[in-house]
This record gives C-alpha cells, structure tokens and sequence, in this order.
C-alpha cells in the first residue's frame, strides 16, 4: 500500500508541494512546528534514509539545501534546521525548519489544526524564493 507522502506526490492527496524534480518533493506538513516547516521527500519509496541508494541520498540533500534556501529568504530565521526522524510515515523524509533556537526544534509543539490560509500564503512565500 503507498504511503501517505506517494500518496500526496501522485496527487492523490491534496498537498501544498512548494518543489518538484524528477526524483524529490518538498510539500509543507499538515502539522506544522513553525511556519514554513517543509518535508523533503524522493519519490521512491523507501522506508529508511540509510537505505537511500546514492543518487537518490545525493538528489535529496540537494533538494533539501535548494528550498532550504527559500525557506531562509522567505522567513529570515536564524537558521533553517534539517531533521531526519522518519517514524510517522515509513517512507524517507527531511523537516526543514525555520527556527530561532534550538528549543523550537520540538515536535510536541505541532500545530495539528493550522490555518488552510495562512498554509496557502506560507507555500506562496517559498515557491515565491525558490523563483
């Protein structure tokens, strides 16, 4: 059965994707710790990054720095941070999150209702930076 993430980049499920390759997607999560937090996906599926053929781990922590990028034009944080944990959904992914310190790196801290609004005009300001 497809996870959740092939679900969302085959458009099966609705999903704010900010970038797209051939190999890697990056749409914003539904339970956001801080505006402008996106996910990092391949395509392939593959449950555990260490188990990432090269190429792919190569395209996407390439992917990764590019909407890193936006992420730090478009939200000015002090830093973007990147988190591979990987428990929720068995397919790889990278947090990328724009934050101020370290505390803010904190899952309990999920926003599990966020604004569709404010989703959609957080998605506009990265595919805004990414040009």
């Amino acid at each position: 059965m497809p996870s959740v993430f092939t679900r969302i980049i085959n458009g099966e499920l609705p999903g704010r994707i900010v970038y797209s390759d051939e190999h890697v997607v990056a749409f914003l999560t539904i339970a956001p710790i801080r505006p402008g937090h996106t996910l990092v996906v391949p395509r392939t599926e593959i449950d555990h990054w260490i188990d990432l053929p090269d190429d792919l781990q190569t395209a996407l922590w390439s992917a990764a720095a590019t909407v890193g990028r936006a992420i730090d034009a478009a939200f000015r944080p002090r830093r973007v941070a990147a988190l591979v944990a990987g428990l929720e959904v068995p397919h790889v992914h990278v947090h990328l999150l724009p934050i101020e310190d370290e505390t803010q790196i904190d899952f309990r801290l999920a926003d599990h209702n966020p604004d569709s609004a404010e989703l959609d005009a957080v998605a506009e300001r990265i595919r805004a930076a990414l040009g």
